[in-house]
């Protein structure tokens, strides 16, 4: 609350008993609010018109749509556009032969009369590669086929397993 400094004397007066003769105008006077014209210059300055807040409002919402819009193009490209895998191979099991040797079995899918290769692996206890062998799958007209290789190892293994496979 704001007061001018003819209030201030007369409640001055008022607390002390005093009293004061009355002036018709205040010599000193402090206005009551800012003018409006200061609010409107200093929210200009920093950018907070309706125009800036209009402008920001449809910034964000062109960002929103687009980035919505590029999201549903990628899902659509990336899950339904694209074909299914061509081709997969999964392990079905090892067994350790010797100190020098691991039979893995494995099964590859793929479209028929398609020649794939296939590297096998033996791994010993450090998950260090002790054995390897490319496989040529021949092309047959099955789609899914199971196989079993034996991979000669460098020291002994705990595992073997397919490593990946490709169109030949």
């Amino acid at each position: 609350m704001w007061c001018n400094a003819a209030d201030v004397i007369e409640l001055l007066a008022i607390a002390n008993n005093l009293e004061i003769p009355r002036l018709t105008e205040p010599a000193l006077s402090i206005p009551e609010s800012p003018p409006a014209r200061d609010a409107v210059d200093l929210a200009a300055r920093y950018g907070r018109t309706p125009a800036a807040a209009r402008r920001t409002r449809w910034v964000v919402g062109a960002s929103a749509l687009a980035f919505i819009v590029v999201f549903v193009a990628w899902l659509v490209w990336g899950g339904l556009l694209q074909a299914p895998a061509q081709l997969e191979a999964s392990d079905i099991g090892h067994r350790i032969l010797s100190d020098r040797a691991v039979s893995v079995t494995w099964q590859v899918t793929v479209e028929p009369h398609t020649e794939t290769r296939c590297a096998v692996q033996a791994l010993n206890s450090s998950f260090g590669i002790v054995g390897w062998v490319v496989v040529d799958v021949p092309a047959s007209e099955t789609r899914t086929r199971q196989f079993t290789e034996t991979v000669r190892t460098a020291e002994p293994a705990v595992t073997g397993l397919i490593y990946r496979c490709w169109l030949a």
